[in-house]
């Protein structure tokens, strides 16, 4: 394996440059299936990378239900640095799988409370809910994806405003915005790295909405406004997977974005512009991260058969 095994743990920083330019360069659609789909692939990448480790460091230690060969010379020789790579790989990974475990138990909690504080009201696509705290988001699972909103939130928007809220939220509900949102959660605790990733795509999921809002209500200054209002007195999403019309972030940017022309619409920007070629870059480091990770498995595995006796 050599130093292939390491790439992926490091790869995820040429994915960087573009986390930031696909944010202003890119259409809001483009831009969030881009990095949604680098992220997810270089996280499952450097999680097999640390589990080829793990299996080197856990052979090491006295006691391990590992087969003895597995700790043999010529396995340990496949990684450098044997001894402290494969010994710092166990938390690394144990790490990984906590982090990862505990996101999708909140994930799972936060939704489950939110459809039993639904259980009382009728079962339409959108819930108001008598509150005096602003928020709105969507809620999806159950017997219908529904909308939640609040009737403070309500009572601050003008009626175009709140038909630009609800066109908003039904963007989030129909390109299923929650699946990318968890997708770049679970990637940024999988590897560090890959943090920038998902705040940019925290951002082009509400601008992808945004968008779609503004073809929807044909005004686009109508859902600035709206924003801007919502964004004054609303608390945002109860969990940071879930897609809401307030959400925390550069609001700013956004309403800036709705009050000059809409984004062109490319499936992948020319490479002849910086953005094209951090997209590229990415794209090479997202390649060379899985070719590296499938080379060190199979390399592992046949070491692994070689060192283990019938």
């Amino acid at each position: 394996m050599g130093v292939f095994v390491f790439l992926p743990l490091v790869l995820p920083l040429s994915a960087w440059p573009i986390a930031r330019l696909a944010e202003q360069r890119l259409h809001p659609r483009t831009a969030t299936r881009l990095l949604t789909g680098v992220a997810a692939v270089m996280a499952v990448c450097s999680s097999v990378c640390l589990g080829l480790l793990m299996v080197v460091g856990t052979a090491q230690l006295p006691g391990n239900p590992l087969p003895d060969g597995w700790s043999d010379p010529e396995v340990r020789e496949a990684v450098p640095y044997d001894e402290i790579a494969g010994r710092v790989a166990i938390p690394a990974l144990c790490a990984v799988v906590v982090a990862c475990g505990r996101l999708l138990w909140r994930h799972g909690r936060v939704r489950r409370r939110a459809h039993r504080a639904l259980a009382g009201l009728p079962d339409t696509e959108v819930a108001v809910l008598p509150d005096d705290i602003a928020y709105a988001y969507v809620l999806p699972g159950g017997r219908r994806d529904r909308v939640v909103v609040t009737t403070a939130l309500l009572d601050c928007l003008e009626p175009a405003e709140r038909r630009a809220l609800f066109a908003h939220e039904r963007a989030h509900l129909a390109a299923r915005h929650h699946r990318f949102l968890l997708a770049v959660q679970l990637a940024a605790r999988a590897n560090p790295f890959l943090r920038p990733l998902r705040t940019a795509v925290a951002y082009t999921a509400e601008r992808w909405a945004d968008e779609e809002a503004a073809q929807a209500v044909g005004s686009r200054r109508t859902v600035a406004r709206a924003i801007g209002k919502a964004a004054l007195v609303s608390r945002g999403t109860p969990a940071a997977t879930l897609a809401g019309f307030a959400a925390p972030g550069p609001v700013p940017r956004r309403v800036a974005a709705l009050l000059g022309p809409a984004p062109a619409v490319r499936s992948w920007p020319s490479v002849f512009t910086a953005v094209g070629l951090a997209a590229w870059g990415a794209a090479a480091g997202t390649a060379v991260s899985a070719m590296s990770s499938a080379n060190s498995a199979v390399t592992m595995v046949l070491i692994l058969r070689a060192a283990t006796p019938l």
